[in-house]
């Protein structure tokens, strides 16, 4: 009797187990990469990169037979509206939880409806706020159906995974979600957006092919889009960034007037102290770097390449913040500076959260550590 008892209550209990009836299987579903979002007309128009996982685990290459994504289009007088016409047309379930970037055009960072985009994807369920944002001048679909180099996987894409072009050179620093939020809610809530542009520096034996390229920021406060700090005009941002960066910058050595030097630096560390007098700010700024030469001619000393590069890093500097200046931007965030460390006198200096700046306000200070030849010599490797 005891044995039917205990029979028949696991079976009950069995019965009622859900186990995984409701979960829909990894085929059956189609997978988020990118996302675009145009504004025209009142209208928001919406892109959506659908990415084929059949090419992601081939580390050796895609499948050729099958295309590495689709992009889907819809408008509507809401971002969701339009969301909801793309699901109409899909045939399977859709997942946003591996969602890694977000494009804007430069009209939806215009339109005041900017950050109501960006608060929607933020109170998504299933997206994450590591997603990354972009902006972009070139049509959107274009954009989004490129295809990394040598046909490799999307998730390898320069948009998807842009750590291993910082690796190379750290130009433009990654922006997510969360670090725009906390850019935007903060002084000087102004945050600057990596700029891409389509590159055709590159083809094959068939054909020219393009590539994405970063080259500089979109300018966006919590009012609105500012404008564009883009080339050599953005180049100054990467040596006031906190975190360690790489870089390079040219320049002609002394006395030298067709000679010139490229050299590699690594940014140890930057300091920025506010120093307050008469309700009046200035900030120093404090730089410290490393060099490597690779490659010279002629005879060169360690002086020579210092004063070349402090000059440089310091023309860089100065070219960015009064771009910035032009634009009403903050570009070094040197309001959050005086609010980290002085809050009572940026109460008494700031407006809407920005602390008025001039071209006088920013003193630098460029430190170059060590000139590392490459080799254990400056002396030329062939000689004449």
């Amino acid at each position: 009797m005891k044995k039917k008892i205990t029979l028949i209550v696991s079976l009950t209990a069995v019965l009622l187990l859900s186990g995984c009836w409701d979960v829909t299987e990894p085929q059956r579903m189609y997978y988020i990469d990118g996302v675009g979002i145009d504004y025209k007309d009142g209208q928001y128009e919406v892109y959506l990169q659908i990415i084929n996982f059949a090419n992601v685990a081939k580390s050796e290459g895609p499948t050729p037979q099958a295309a590495p994504s689709e992009i889907g289009f819809a408008k509507g007088k809401t971002m969701e509206e339009a969301f909801f016409k793309l699901y109409r047309s899909i045939d399977q379930k859709v997942f946003w939880g591996h969602m890694t970037f977000i494009i804007f055009s430069e009209e939806a960072l215009k339109s005041e409806n900017s950050i109501p985009i960006i608060d929607s994807f933020l109170r998504h369920r299933a997206t994450r706020y590591q997603i990354l944002a972009y902006c972009t001048k070139d049509p959107i679909k274009e954009v989004l159906l490129i295809t990394p180099i040598l046909n490799k996987s999307l998730t390898a894409s320069k948009l998807s995974n842009p750590l291993h072009t910082k690796e190379l050179a750290t130009y433009v620093e990654p922006v997510d979600l969360r670090k725009l939020l906390i850019f935007l809610n903060e002084p000087s809530h102004e945050v600057n957006i990596p700029f891409i542009e389509i590159n055709k520096n590159w083809e094959t034996a068939k054909e020219p092919t393009t590539e994405t390229a970063l080259t500089g920021f979109g300018l966006v406060s919590r009012k609105g889009f500012k404008g564009y700090l883009k080339d050599g005009a953005a180049r100054g941002v990467q040596w006031v960034y906190h975190k360690k960066t790489r870089g390079d910058v040219t320049f002609r050595l002394e006395n030298k007037e067709k000679e010139f030097l490229t050299v590699d630096l690594e940014k140890l560390s930057t300091k920025i102290k506010p120093i307050v007098k008469n309700n009046e700010v200035t900030f120093e700024v404090d730089i410290k770097l490393n060099a490597i030469i690779n490659g010279f001619k002629g005879k060169v000393s360690t002086d020579e390449i210092r004063k070349g590069i402090i000059k440089e890093v310091k023309n860089d500097i100065k070219k960015s913040y009064e771009e910035g200046l032009k634009l009403d931007v903050d570009v070094f965030r040197l309001s959050e500076q005086l609010y980290r460390k002085n809050v009572k006198a940026w109460k008494k200096i700031q407006k809407d959260g920005k602390v008025p700046l001039t071209a006088d306000s920013l003193k630098l200070n460029v430190t170059v550590n060590k000139v590392n030849p490459g080799r254990k010599t400056f002396a030329e490797t062939i000689k004449e």
